[in-house]
């Protein structure tokens, strides 16, 4: 019989976080390749890559709700982020949230 690894033997790393951008063409016009990109720039220059997962997304439908910047949902909890609150958006809700 093959010998099942425990948990403690499981790698340190993990995905903990999954990050969806909208790229419907709202919030496309609105800068999602901007975001994009700077994000996993980000995620990058704070070796995150196997600890947060960037994922595209068609219409979260929240364009209605007045969201006047990129939809950018965060373990089920969806932010508005522009091209010029990126930085401050990682600070706080991806580094702040993998600290927690």
């Amino acid at each position: 019989m093959a010998e099942v690894a425990s948990v403690a033997d499981a790698p340190e790393w993990r995905i903990i976080m999954n990050v969806t951008i909208c790229v419907g063409s709202s919030c496309h016009l609105k800068g999602s390749p901007k975001v994009i990109k700077r994000l996993e720039y980000l995620i990058a220059q704070h070796h995150l890559e196997d600890q947060v997962e960037l994922s595209g997304s068609f219409c979260m439908d929240q364009c209605s709700l007045g969201s006047s910047g990129v939809c950018v949902q965060v373990d089920n909890v969806i932010h508005s982020v522009t091209p010029s609150t990126v930085d401050s958006f990682f600070q706080e809700y991806i580094l702040g949230g993998l600290a927690s």
